[in-house]
């Protein structure tokens, strides 16, 4: 469970499940070697990879390659099942900050493999979340800017109108296939920028009307020394 500024008090997010997509920003998908996407292309991440602002991201010792990814992040606000993107917004709570580390060696091999990839998304403090959570009524997310900077350097900056599949269009496509529950999120895509985070790095990652996430990088090994 994190817990997050949310109104006049506080939001506790407790996700039975995060939806992610991938390649939802043309650029993104081109820096990759991919193609555009003609539907939206999604994976799940485990709640436990859930940490909160200002924590410390883990690089594992299985991966010699961890790559940062800044996402504008929805919150589901009700039960629903084969939504159509008419009603969308109705399901929506609100809105903050998402950062899907990834492992990309462990992706690389994987699909190499043709295998699964939610080892290189799932570890712990793999999906950094906030700083707070914005109500759906308080921000227009159609064309705000996202971006994010290791030690002070801008690595990722987009707008969300970039974005391929809007957001009512991908709580249609992601409810006609599962049900979303109270408190799931949906992390919309990067944009073009990813790259390697290392020990003692520091992320900051941000997008207009939710404010900057924080979080420090941390090797493993130097935790269990």
């Amino acid at each position: 469970m994190i817990r997050l500024p949310f109104r006049d008090g506080f939001y506790e997010l407790r996700p039975s499940k995060i939806i992610c997509l991938g390649r939802n920003y043309a650029e993104h998908a081109k820096e990759l070697g991919h193609e555009v996407p003609k539907e939206p292309v999604i994976f799940l991440k485990p709640p436990s990879s859930l940490i909160g602002p200002k924590e410390a991201i883990i690089l594992p010792r299985k991966s010699k390659e961890v790559h940062h990814e800044v996402e504008l992040a929805v919150i589901i606000g009700k039960r629903g099942r084969r939504i159509p993107r008419e009603r969308a917004m109705d399901y929506v709570l609100g809105y903050t900050i998402l950062l899907d580390i990834t492992a990309r060696d462990l992706q690389w091999e994987a699909k190499r493999k043709g295998l699964p990839w939610t080892v290189a998304k799932g570890f712990d403090t793999f999906a950094p979340v906030g700083p707070r959570v914005v109500d759906k009524r308080e921000l227009d997310v159609s064309d705000l800017e996202l971006g994010l900077r290791v030690n002070g350097e801008i690595r990722q900056l987009a707008r969300t109108s970039e974005m391929i599949f809007k957001i009512p269009e991908i709580i249609e496509y992601i409810s006609g296939i599962m049900t979303l529950e109270p408190g799931d999120i949906i992390a919309t895509g990067t944009p073009a920028g990813v790259g390697p985070l290392r020990h003692g790095d520091r992320v900051e990652a941000w997008i207009d009307g939710i404010g900057t996430l924080e979080e420090d990088v941390l090797a493993e090994d130097s935790i269990l020394c």
